[in-house]
Protein backbone atom coordinates (compact mmCIF):
# COMPACT_ATOMS: atom_id res chain seq x y z
CA UNK A 1 0.00 0.00 0.00
CA UNK A 2 2.87 2.56 0.97
CA UNK A 3 4.78 1.52 -2.65
CA UNK A 4 1.34 2.05 -4.22
CA UNK A 5 0.85 5.42 -2.82
CA UNK A 6 4.40 6.55 -3.40
CA UNK A 7 4.48 5.85 -7.08
CA UNK A 8 1.13 7.42 -7.35
CA UNK A 9 2.50 10.78 -5.62
CA UNK A 10 5.59 10.56 -8.13
CA UNK A 11 3.71 9.98 -11.15
CA UNK A 12 3.72 12.91 -13.59
CA UNK A 13 1.20 14.97 -14.36
CA UNK A 14 -0.80 14.64 -17.94
CA UNK A 15 -1.71 17.58 -19.98
CA UNK A 16 -2.86 17.39 -23.51
CA UNK A 17 -3.22 20.10 -25.78
CA UNK A 18 -6.05 19.67 -28.43
CA UNK A 19 -4.56 21.41 -31.31
CA UNK A 20 -7.59 23.43 -33.31
CA UNK A 21 -5.27 24.84 -35.68
CA UNK A 22 -6.82 24.54 -39.54
CA UNK A 23 -3.19 24.13 -40.94
CA UNK A 24 -2.25 20.90 -42.05
CA UNK A 25 1.42 22.08 -43.18
CA UNK A 26 3.10 25.31 -42.80
CA UNK A 27 3.86 27.72 -39.61
CA UNK A 28 0.86 28.10 -37.37
CA UNK A 29 0.30 30.50 -34.82
CA UNK A 30 -1.35 28.24 -32.55
CA UNK A 31 0.67 24.97 -32.68
CA UNK A 32 3.66 27.23 -32.28
CA UNK A 33 2.07 28.69 -29.33
CA UNK A 34 0.66 25.93 -27.96
CA UNK A 35 4.27 24.25 -28.00
CA UNK A 36 6.03 27.06 -26.35
CA UNK A 37 3.50 26.34 -23.83
CA UNK A 38 4.29 22.38 -23.87
CA UNK A 39 8.08 22.79 -23.86
CA UNK A 40 7.13 24.92 -20.43
CA UNK A 41 5.20 22.59 -19.16
CA UNK A 42 7.66 19.83 -19.28
CA UNK A 43 9.83 21.66 -17.25
CA UNK A 44 7.89 21.77 -14.50
CA UNK A 45 7.92 17.40 -15.08
CA UNK A 46 4.35 17.43 -16.30
CA UNK A 47 4.09 14.90 -19.62
CA UNK A 48 2.49 16.82 -22.16
CA UNK A 49 0.96 15.62 -25.50
CA UNK A 50 -0.52 17.77 -28.85
CA UNK A 51 -3.14 16.15 -30.96
CA UNK A 52 -3.29 18.16 -33.95
CA UNK A 53 -6.80 17.88 -34.64
CA UNK A 54 -6.77 18.54 -38.43
CA UNK A 55 -4.48 15.36 -39.26
CA UNK A 56 -6.92 12.92 -37.25
CA UNK A 57 -10.14 11.66 -38.85
CA UNK A 58 -13.00 13.17 -36.96
CA UNK A 59 -16.54 11.92 -37.71
CA UNK A 60 -19.20 14.77 -37.06
CA UNK A 61 -21.43 13.55 -34.44
CA UNK A 62 -22.33 13.78 -30.61
CA UNK A 63 -21.30 10.13 -29.70
CA UNK A 64 -17.87 8.82 -28.72
CA UNK A 65 -17.80 6.14 -31.50
CA UNK A 66 -19.34 7.13 -35.05
CA UNK A 67 -17.89 3.58 -36.58
CA UNK A 68 -15.59 2.58 -38.63
CA UNK A 69 -12.84 5.01 -39.49
CA UNK A 70 -13.25 7.67 -36.96
CA UNK A 71 -10.13 8.20 -35.06
CA UNK A 72 -12.09 9.95 -32.04
CA UNK A 73 -12.36 6.94 -29.94
CA UNK A 74 -8.35 7.20 -29.59
CA UNK A 75 -8.10 10.17 -29.06
CA UNK A 76 -10.93 9.88 -26.37
CA UNK A 77 -8.89 7.55 -24.64
CA UNK A 78 -6.21 10.43 -24.24
CA UNK A 79 -8.88 12.92 -22.70
CA UNK A 80 -9.45 10.39 -20.19
CA UNK A 81 -5.98 9.90 -19.03
CA UNK A 82 -5.22 13.37 -19.27
CA UNK A 83 -4.88 15.01 -15.63
CA UNK A 84 -4.85 18.83 -17.57
CA UNK A 85 -6.89 19.51 -20.76
CA UNK A 86 -5.98 22.92 -22.99
CA UNK A 87 -8.00 23.61 -25.93
CA UNK A 88 -5.64 25.47 -28.75
CA UNK A 89 -7.40 27.44 -30.94
CA UNK A 90 -7.15 30.23 -33.19
CA UNK A 91 -9.73 32.77 -33.74
CA UNK A 92 -11.67 32.30 -37.10
CA UNK A 93 -15.09 35.56 -36.85
CA UNK A 94 -14.96 35.87 -33.32
CA UNK A 95 -15.27 32.09 -32.82
CA UNK A 96 -13.11 28.75 -32.34
CA UNK A 97 -12.00 26.78 -35.01
CA UNK A 98 -13.95 24.05 -36.47
CA UNK A 99 -11.89 21.50 -35.23
CA UNK A 100 -11.96 22.76 -31.42
CA UNK A 101 -16.27 22.86 -32.26
CA UNK A 102 -16.33 18.93 -33.28
CA UNK A 103 -14.01 18.09 -29.90
CA UNK A 104 -16.51 20.04 -28.05
CA UNK A 105 -19.53 17.68 -30.15
CA UNK A 106 -17.57 14.77 -29.56
CA UNK A 107 -17.88 15.09 -25.76
CA UNK A 108 -21.18 15.61 -25.80
CA UNK A 109 -22.30 12.02 -24.94
CA UNK A 110 -20.30 12.79 -21.50
CA UNK A 111 -23.16 15.73 -20.93
CA UNK A 112 -25.53 13.23 -22.12
CA UNK A 113 -24.50 10.70 -19.11
CA UNK A 114 -24.23 13.27 -16.31
CA UNK A 115 -27.78 14.04 -16.87
CA UNK A 116 -28.73 10.62 -16.45
CA UNK A 117 -26.96 10.74 -13.07
CA UNK A 118 -23.70 9.62 -13.59
CA UNK A 119 -20.43 10.65 -12.44
CA UNK A 120 -18.28 12.31 -15.21
CA UNK A 121 -15.58 11.01 -16.53
CA UNK A 122 -13.89 14.17 -16.77
CA UNK A 123 -14.62 15.29 -12.92
CA UNK A 124 -11.75 16.85 -11.13
CA UNK A 125 -9.56 17.47 -14.51
CA UNK A 126 -8.01 20.90 -15.00
CA UNK A 127 -9.14 22.78 -18.02
CA UNK A 128 -7.44 25.76 -20.28
CA UNK A 129 -7.14 27.44 -23.29
CA UNK A 130 -4.81 28.82 -25.80
CA UNK A 131 -6.02 31.77 -27.96
CA UNK A 132 -4.37 33.52 -30.84
CA UNK A 133 -5.71 35.57 -33.62
CA UNK A 134 -5.66 39.47 -34.97
CA UNK A 135 -8.57 40.93 -33.88
CA UNK A 136 -11.11 40.55 -31.12
CA UNK A 137 -13.33 37.40 -30.32
CA UNK A 138 -10.96 35.73 -27.61
CA UNK A 139 -13.11 36.42 -24.50
CA UNK A 140 -15.95 35.17 -26.32
CA UNK A 141 -14.10 32.04 -27.25
CA UNK A 142 -12.39 31.50 -23.36
CA UNK A 143 -15.91 31.99 -21.98
CA UNK A 144 -17.63 29.48 -24.43
CA UNK A 145 -15.01 26.85 -24.02
CA UNK A 146 -14.49 27.05 -20.51
CA UNK A 147 -18.87 26.84 -20.03
CA UNK A 148 -18.29 23.71 -21.47
CA UNK A 149 -15.41 22.30 -20.02
CA UNK A 150 -17.28 23.39 -16.67
CA UNK A 151 -20.09 21.78 -17.30
CA UNK A 152 -18.72 18.43 -18.06
CA UNK A 153 -17.14 19.10 -14.25
CA UNK A 154 -13.42 19.90 -15.31
CA UNK A 155 -12.09 22.51 -12.75
CA UNK A 156 -10.78 26.02 -14.19
CA UNK A 157 -7.96 27.37 -12.03
CA UNK A 158 -6.90 30.85 -12.13
CA UNK A 159 -5.21 32.45 -14.95
CA UNK A 160 -5.91 29.43 -16.95
CA UNK A 161 -5.76 31.21 -20.57
CA UNK A 162 -3.04 32.25 -22.72
CA UNK A 163 -4.70 34.45 -25.21
CA UNK A 164 -1.73 36.34 -28.49
CA UNK A 165 -3.86 39.16 -30.51
CA UNK A 166 -1.14 40.88 -32.48
CA UNK A 167 -2.35 41.82 -36.20
CA UNK A 168 1.37 40.32 -36.52
CA UNK A 169 -1.12 36.82 -36.63
CA UNK A 170 -2.42 37.81 -39.77
CA UNK A 171 -3.09 35.67 -42.12
CA UNK A 172 -1.06 37.59 -44.65
CA UNK A 173 2.07 37.98 -42.44
CA UNK A 174 4.89 35.52 -43.02
CA UNK A 175 6.95 35.52 -40.24
CA UNK A 176 9.57 32.71 -39.19
CA UNK A 177 9.18 29.83 -36.41
CA UNK A 178 12.17 31.62 -34.30
CA UNK A 179 10.64 35.01 -34.60
CA UNK A 180 6.86 33.76 -33.28
CA UNK A 181 8.65 31.94 -30.72
CA UNK A 182 10.97 35.15 -29.55
CA UNK A 183 7.61 37.05 -29.53
CA UNK A 184 5.95 34.60 -27.48
CA UNK A 185 8.72 34.56 -24.91
CA UNK A 186 8.71 38.24 -24.28
CA UNK A 187 4.64 38.87 -24.03
CA UNK A 188 3.42 35.50 -22.31
CA UNK A 189 6.32 33.66 -20.46
CA UNK A 190 5.03 35.14 -17.21
CA UNK A 191 1.15 34.27 -17.88
CA UNK A 192 2.54 31.13 -18.85
CA UNK A 193 4.34 30.39 -15.54
CA UNK A 194 1.32 31.51 -13.60
CA UNK A 195 -0.87 29.05 -15.35
CA UNK A 196 1.51 26.52 -15.06
CA UNK A 197 1.94 27.46 -10.96
CA UNK A 198 -1.94 27.31 -10.95
CA UNK A 199 -2.54 23.95 -12.27
CA UNK A 200 0.17 22.40 -10.25
CA UNK A 201 -1.13 24.04 -6.89
CA UNK A 202 -4.72 22.84 -7.67
CA UNK A 203 -3.14 19.19 -8.11
CA UNK A 204 -1.00 19.11 -5.34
Amino acid sequence: MLLSLKMAFNASMKALILLGTLKRKGLSNTETLAEYVAEEMKKKDIDVEIVKLVDHVIAPGTYTDMGAGDHWPVIYEKVIGADILIFATPIWWDNHSSETQRVIERLDEIHDEILDGKTSKLEGKLGGVIITGDSDGAQHITGSIFNFLNGLGVAIPPFAAITDLSAKNGKTEEPTRADLVQRFKKDHSKEIATMIEQMLTLKR
